[in-house]
């Protein structure tokens, strides 16, 4: 038998789905039947291991992904359960980033829900193989054929089915393997600790031989090994088809698919079983490539303890007000103590501690080689997709791709030191969240705090006031618009006072030319030198300007308009640089309220990905917010639509979509141009 820290038998493996499809249970009874956990934690009653957080255990969802490892019989697993959120897509993105392979759960009624069709294109990406898991067969209206069937038409896979269900719904007790030809039924009076396997009663006998058939012939399909075997007529065995289908489901070929009931406590051993059997090693991945920074050369990075360090930091979170900075290890080892060079940086830093990682719980390691998930302590400069290395051998690794955020809120303070604090507290959620931006609006003074969906700058608000004790209002950002004349229109105006004991004076005429729209604002002179003094011209310009900061209807910045000017008058030794800034703004401020002025709202450029049979229901909802259609594009089975729509019309609309489409619709949107709604 191998050594159980062998590399060969270590599993990096992260639970992905749709929310409430049971990851985080599935989770949890993989915790209790290794014995890492010694009770089952439920969701509903707030006590999973792997849902720490207070938001997570009151809403009962996964908000963050949870690191855990295990063993199970002679292999280890490193496990990282996922959100199943959309709002939480990035740390679905960079967890499949760092892991081999991933378990597919899938709800026996919903079958293939929306972000399950997210989360496993997010894993076809990183080329993760994965298998399936058909939970909840205990559900009123579960079908676990109409689920293989999804997942064959909404996810373009091809599953292989190793397991058929014993009873259904409310008699669903147990599972017949294809493989070995048994029936597995589990007791109800221990959790699910233990089962009976059985032989299967003859009137399913004929079913799962002919199931057992139709999965050699789709695995020799795909397994040139076992299609020799196969057309040769000859036995296949056991070991043959298993070894068939590890090949090609690591490969990416096919997906196994099993079932159970992780709430009724069914399933669950030979799934892990199956993690063993059919997912890869770090050893059986495509190795990672890198560059050399300073020469350009790739590299690639092999999963061996004595080669050059290469880790990539996948995530980074605060405990216990430290960065604690989580790294997948690809080559090489880490030592507490000791240097790494931070390629993205830069710089070198120190390792205070290197802890193996269980929820929030951890523990201290003296080093950690290839293929390891670990927590890094020290690093205090490092941020997620930082590349880790050996110092003297420069190395840098792909980063994480991040989303743009599309949702924004408006917050201030609520007292002074909640003031003093919220800078502070804003800097460590960027660390930690790359989907998250803050900015200040230069036009109203507001902090704009724009995150991936309402849920996700929720959760952000509370954690300000559980964790750091800091309060804010909040509320919607405002509209910041621009505004444009409507026609050519001229004005005069006069200063001539005593200003600081001197009198001052100039005169100054204007005419105001509306422009296209984007080409900005001009100012030139029609003046000859000989009429006004030159050194006068940049003063008048000046008064030009500022005035066209706020414009006539709300005070908002005028745009794309033409200042010429046209006259003025002098008087020797009156004339000074204040009586010409002052006469020329008082001049443009009156032709702009003569002007017809009006509102340009910010245009904004919206991508929309969105399934075949909601395109027509997105479309209409577009055009009723006063957008405009540029372009639509098919993309496999998805739909993208091009359009552009005033930013006022598209608050609420991550919702809108999603009601609109089953939560299926994903967009993404930028600023694009200001023009008139």
């Amino acid at each position: 038998m191998k050594k159980k820290d062998s590399l060969e038998n270590l599993r990096n493996i992260g639970i992905i789905a749709h929310i409430d499809a049971g990851k985080t249970t599935v989770t949890e009874r993989i915790l209790y039947y290794t014995g890492r956990s010694h009770k089952i934690g439920e969701v509903h009653d707030g006590e999973a291991v792997m849902d720490w957080m207070t938001d997570e255990q009151e809403r009962g969802i996964t908000i963050t992904s949870a690191v855990t490892f295990c063993q199970w019989k002679d292999h280890e697993f490193q496990l990282i359960d996922t959100p199943g959120h959309v709002d939480f897509t990035i740390e679905v993105e960079r967890s499949l980033r760092v892991l081999d392979g991933a378990v597919g759960v899938f709800c026996a009624v919903g079958g293939v829900e929306p972000q399950s069709e997210t989360v496993w294109r997010q894993a076809d990406k990183y080329h993760v193989p994965k298998m399936a898991f058909v939970n909840k067969m205990d559900r009123i209206g579960a079908d676990y054929f109409r689920a293989i069937q999804m997942i064959r038409e909404r996810l373009n896979a091809k599953p292989v089915i190793l397991q058929l269900p014993v009873g259904v719904e409310e008699s669903f007790v147990g599972v017949i393997d294809l493989l070995g030809m048994k029936q597995i039924r589990w007791h109800d009076d221990d959790l699910g600790a233990t089962f009976s396997t059985e032989e299967i009663p003859e009137d399913r006998l004929e079913e799962a031989e002919e199931y057992r058939e139709k999965l050699i012939e789709t695995v020799a399909e795909v397994d040139d090994a076992l299609m020799e075997t196969y057309l040769a007529e000859e036995p296949v065995t056991q070991a043959m088809l298993t070894a068939a289908i590890r090949r090609a489901t690591i490969g990416m070929k096919l997906v196994p698919v099993l079932c159970g009931s992780a709430l009724r406590n069914k399933g669950i051993q030979p799934l892990l079983d199956a993690v063993a059997a059919y997912l890869p090693s770090p050893a059986e991945v495509r190795a990672i490539q890198g560059t050399n920074p300073e020469t350009g050369e790739k590299v690639t990075c092999l999963p061996k303890k004595n080669d050059p360090l290469s880790a990539l930091i996948f995530k980074v979170s605060m405990w216990e007000g430290r960065k604690l900075c989580f790294a997948r290890i690809y080559g090489g080892k880490l030592t507490a103590g000791g240097e790494v060079f931070n390629t993205s940086l830069g710089k070198k830093e120190k390792l205070s501690r290197i802890l193996r990682l269980h929820a929030n719980k951890r523990e201290r390691l003296d080093e950690a080689g290839p293929g390891s998930i670990v927590g890094l302590m020290g690093l205090k400069d490092a941020s997620t997709g930082d590349t880790l290395c050996t110092p003297g051998q420069p190395l840098m690794l792909e980063r994480i791709d991040f989303y743009e955020p599309v949702i924004s809120l408006a917050i201030e303070p609520k007292t002074h030191s909640d003031q003093e604090k919220l800078e502070q507290v804003l800097a460590k959620f960027l660390d930690e969240d790359p989907t998250l931006k803050v900015r200040t609006d230069e036009d109203t003074g507001q902090t704009i705090l724009s995150g991936m969906g309402e849920l996700h700058l929720e959760i952000i608000i509370s954690r300000m006031i559980r964790e750091f004790n800091t309060s804010v209002n909040v509320g919607k950002p405002q509209v910041v618009y621009r505004e444009a004349l409507g026609k050519r229109v001229e004005a005069e105006s006069v200063f001539d006072k005593d200003v600081a004991g001197q009198h001052q004076f100039g005169q100054v005429r204007l005419r105001l030319i509306p422009r296209n729209r984007g080409e900005g604002n001009l100012f030139r002179s029609e003046v000859s030198e000989e009429t006004i003094p030159a050194v006068f011209i940049p003063a008048i310009e000046k008064g030009v300007m500022e005035s066209l900061e706020s414009g006539p209807i709300m005070g908002y910045p005028v745009v794309d308009v033409e200042a010429v000017l046209t006259g003025r008058s002098f008087k020797e030794s009156l004339g000074t640089e204040l009586a010409f800034r002052v006469s020329a703004s008082m001049a443009c401020k009156q032709a702009m309220m003569e002007g017809d002025a009006f509102l340009l709202d910010p245009i904004m450029k919206v991508e929309i990905f969105v399934p075949e049979e909601f395109v027509g229901e997105v479309i209409g909802d577009i055009n009723s917010r006063n957008g405009k259609i540029t372009a639509i594009e098919a993309e496999r089975n998805l739909q993208i639509i091009r359009a552009t729509a005033p930013l006022a019309n598209l608050f609420g609309y991550s919702t809108a979509l999603r009601s609109a489409t089953q939560g299926r619709g994903t967009f993404t949107m930028q600023f694009s141009h200001f023009d008139r709604n």
